[in-house]
């Protein structure tokens, strides 16, 4: 579970998605109004069961595409997927998806994007080691699994919509990476990239839209050192890694320059951030500390508000759950609130 747990309803408010205390379910919490006290947890997509791993995406209107692992039969698992339309109701049933095998066990972390057009793309690890994806029909239902090919892939994949609406995928193999890229809405996304001169961790992607031709490939590699990879060139540094978990980021405008946030929990357990001007690596950037130790098993979030304000969240799994907030200050520059616990 990375930094697309949280996201901006169709109503402006907050909404958190977590897995349940007991692990056999999703839940949801959302702001009541934007900025505003939180709701119960409520469970989604029903009363199925599912596996606690599960991967959500935003669509431009504003609604919630989740994907999650369900058992079927003793020994095997197939794929499910929900859609939230509004954060402070229900979501829809979780609609059975099937395995990009045809049946057996669970593969891999699964990723999910939207398209322009509101289709649900669902991309997850084989058994061959490659890429299956399972996308919406135009005209509802879904297509059939396509085998996107690639090989030795390790950990969750990025998936990612570009401004042009077109469905990106990232993945990390032993030695390297490996990026499929859509050429027309609808089409099934290609593998078109493969650099072998990285050596990223596997579950330390991230990949954010940064302009109308590009998106960014961000991931920690063997040495330490935090990367931006966009397919053109080979990956480049941006700064030594604040610790060694997944970072999250998001574009914002600081001071009327339109910048890349990253954070991550630093070593002693505290939230780093750093900025730099969006793809201009070259630029420089250096981590700032912000907040009290957490633990190892937080997860971050970053995204903006109703007011177009940074928001990054800390999420404590436990029973109960801890929410974690700030905001950046309507001041120049990156200074945020002080972090309140939000639940």
């Amino acid at each position: 579970m990375k930094g697309t747990w949280l996201i901006r309803g169709r109503d402006g408010g907050l909404c958190v998605y977590a897995c349940a205390s007991e692990g056999d379910a999703i839940v949801c919490r959302a702001e009541i109004h934007p900025g505003g006290p939180w709701s119960p947890p409520r469970t989604v997509g029903g009363d199925q069961h599912v596996h606690p791993s599960f991967a959500v995406a935003r669509s431009a209107k504003g609604y919630a595409h989740l994907v999650s692992w369900r058992p079927t039969v003793p020994g095997e698992s197939g794929l499910v997927h929900t859609t939230h339309f509004q954060s402070r109701l229900a979501a829809l049933d979780w609609t059975p998806i099937g395995h990009p095998n045809k049946k057996g066990d669970r593969t891999g972390p699964p990723a999910v994007a939207v398209d322009a057009q509101g289709r649900a793309h669902v991309l997850v690890r084989n058994n061959g080691g490659g890429i299956s994806m399972r996308a919406q029909a135009e005209k509802g239902g879904w297509e059939p699994w396509r085998d996107l090919k690639g090989s030795d892939v390790r950990g969750e994949p990025a998936a990612v919509t570009g401004e042009s609406g077109l469905i990106e995928l990232y993945a990390a193999t032993s030695d390297g990476l490996l990026r499929w890229r859509q050429e027309k809405p609808g089409g099934v996304p290609v593998l078109d990239e493969e650099v072998q001169t990285a050596a990223p961790g596997p579950d330390t992607l991230w990949a954010l839209a940064t302009s109308p031709e590009h998106t960014t490939l961000f991931y920690v590699n063997g040495d330490g050192g935090l990367c931006a990879w966009r397919g053109d060139a080979d990956p480049v540094l941006v700064l030594d890694a604040a610790g060694d978990g997944p970072v999250t980021a998001v574009r914002c405008r600081l001071d009327d320059v339109d910048c890349t946030l990253l954070a991550q929990r630093s070593r002693n357990g505290r939230i780093a951030f750093a900025a730099y001007p969006t793809e201009v690596e070259s630029a420089g950037a250096w981590w700032t500390e912000s907040g009290a130790p957490l633990p190892p098993d937080a997860r971050l979030a970053l995204t903006e508000d109703a007011d177009g304000r940074v928001v990054a969240a800390a999420h404590v799994p436990g029973a109960p759950a801890r929410l974690f907030l700030t905001r950046r200050k309507n001041e120049p520059g990156l200074a945020l609130e002080a972090w309140r616990q939000a639940f």
